[in-house]
């Protein structure tokens, strides 16, 4: 894969977010930091979500050779938001948030492992090293941004819908 840092970018991310997945996952169900963790997680990836629509997908939803990837990332971004609604009228204590929880790590980690394993490098061959650099730039400038207005809304109420 191109080592270009809005690749670079992403999967730092994304090695962030298995790293909390990884703590919440091993955190009793009775713990009060359970909560704690998994809304700097739901936080951080809707912002991360909506910082890499903005650069990399609305690139590459205007070449038609990379678009269906695009809609179909999009698309899981929406899953997982949805997953964030459900897990936010559960009691993070009990059983159901477990299992909703476990339910939403497996999709998340299988997404981040596709756009790794195919998405990025499909990518990678299509775009200049200017655009890799511009959508960096897009990403790392909307990023902080998006993280305000996650902070801002409740969980599963994406208002750009």
């Amino acid at each position: 894969m191109s080592s270009a840092r809005i690749f670079a970018d992403l999967k730092a991310d994304h090695d962030r977010h298995r790293d909390l997945l990884a703590r919440i996952g091993d955190i009793g169900s009775d713990d009060a930091k359970r909560a704690t963790l998994f809304e700097e997680f739901r936080l951080d990836v809707t912002a991360h979500a909506a910082a890499e629509e903005e650069s990399l997908y609305a690139t590459m939803l205007a070449m038609p050779n990379l678009r269906d990837n695009a809609r179909h990332s999009v698309s899981e971004h929406k899953e997982i938001d949805d997953f964030f609604g459900e897990l936010a009228d559960l009691d993070p204590a009990s059983d159901a948030w477990s299992e909703r929880f476990a339910a939403m790590r497996h999709r998340y980690e299988h997404h981040i492992d596709e756009e790794e394993e195919e998405m990025f490098p499909a990518a990678a061959e299509q775009l200049s090293a200017e655009e890799e650099a511009r959508l960096a730039r897009v990403f790392e400038a909307r990023k902080p941004k998006e993280l305000a207005r996650a902070e801002a809304e409740s969980a599963g109420g994406d208002e750009r819908e």
